[in-house]
C-alpha cells in the first residue's frame, strides 16, 4: 500500500491521463522553439572544429547575433508567407500589392512597410553577416597536412548538391549575393594561401567549398534564365540582378491558378 501511495503522489507522464495541465503545452512550446531555430542548424556543428586561434568571445557573439537575426527574419517570413497564401504578390512592392493598398486605416500600410524593411535589412544583416562569418571561421579550421585526408567519402558527394541548393536559396531569397561572393573568394584565397604551406582541405572543407561552387553555378543559371523578365527587372533594378524565388513564384506560378 505504501508503494501504491507513492505512485499516486508522483505526477503523471507528460501527455498521459495524470499529466499536469501545462505539461503538453510546455512540450509544444519547446518543440516550437526548436523548430523556430532550425535555420541555425548548419552552424552548431561548426563550433567543434573551429581553429584554436579563434577568439571564443567573438565566436559566441557571432552566434548570438546570428540567432537574433534569424529570429527577426523568421517572424518576418512567417508574416510574409501567410500573406502570399492570401494573395500577396511578392514581385510587387508593399504599397502596390492589391491586398495591401486597400487596407483601412492607411497607417496599416506603413506598418507593413516597416515590417518589410525591418525584416529585409535589419533581420538579414543580423542573420547573414554572422552566418557567413561563422562559416568562414569554420572553413579556416578545415585544413590538414596529410594529402590522403583531402578526399570526400562517397556518401558526402550525394549531399553536395542538396547543400548547394540550400545555399542557393539563401543567396537568392536573402538577396545576399555580394556577401556570398566575397565569402567564396575569401575561401578560395585561403585555399591558395594554405596550399603554399602544404596544407590541404579535409573532407569537411571540401564539402563546404564544393557546396559554394555549386551554389555559384546555380545562381548563374538562375540569373541567365530570368535575365529578360521585364517584371522582375523592374522589381530588381540594381546592377546585381538576382531575383527572389518567391517573387518568381507569385509572378509565374501562383498567378496561373
Amino acid at each position: 500500500m505504501e508503494a501504491a501511495a507513492r505512485r499516486r503522489q508522483q505526477p503523471g507522464a507528460a501527455g498521459g491521463p495524470g499529466a499536469q495541465p501545462g505539461a503538453s503545452f510546455l512540450q509544444a512550446s519547446w518543440c516550437s522553439l526548436l523548430n523556430g531555430f532550425r535555420s541555425a542548424s548548419p552552424v552548431w556543428g561548426t563550433t567543434f572544429t573551429w581553429p584554436t586561434t579563434s577568439s571564443h568571445p567573438f565566436s559566441c557573439s557571432s552566434i548570438i547575433t546570428f540567432i537574433m537575426g534569424a529570429s527577426i527574419h523568421l517572424v518576418g517570413d512567417s508574416v510574409n508567407h501567410r500573406l502570399i497564401f492570401s494573395g500577396y504578390q511578392n514581385h510587387l512592392s508593399v504599397r502596390e500589392n492589391p491586398i495591401i493598398k486597400n487596407l483601412k486605416p492607411e497607417t496599416l500600410i506603413d506598418s507593413f512597410e516597416l515590417l518589410y524593411y525591418y525584416d529585409e535589412y535589419l533581420g538579414h544583416s543580423l542573420w547573414y553577416i554572422p552566418f557567413f562569418l561563422i562559416l568562414f571561421m569554420y572553413f579556416s579550421g578545415c585544413f590538414t597536412p596529410t594529402k590522403t585526408e583531402s578526399v570526400m567519402p562517397g556518401a558526402a558527394l550525394l549531399l553536395v548538391v542538396p547543400s548547394g541548393l540550400y545555399y542557393w536559396y539563401l543567396v537568392t531569397e536573402g538577396q545576399i549575393f555580394i556577401l556570398f561572393i566575397f565569402t567564396f573568394f575569401a575561401m578560395l584565397a585561403l585555399v591558395l594561401h594554405q596550399k603554399r604551406k602544404r596544407l590541404f582541405l579535409d573532407s569537411n572543407g571540401l564539402f563546404l567549398f564544393y557546396s559554394f561552387a555549386i551554389t555559384l553555378l546555380l545562381v548563374a543559371l538562375w540569373v541567365a534564365w530570368l535575365w529578360n523578365d521585364p517584371v522582375l527587372r523592374k522589381k530588381y533594378p540594381g546592377v546585381i540582378y538576382v531575383p527572389e524565388p518567391w517573387a518568381f513564384y507569385t509572378l509565374h506560378v501562383s498567378s496561373r491558378h
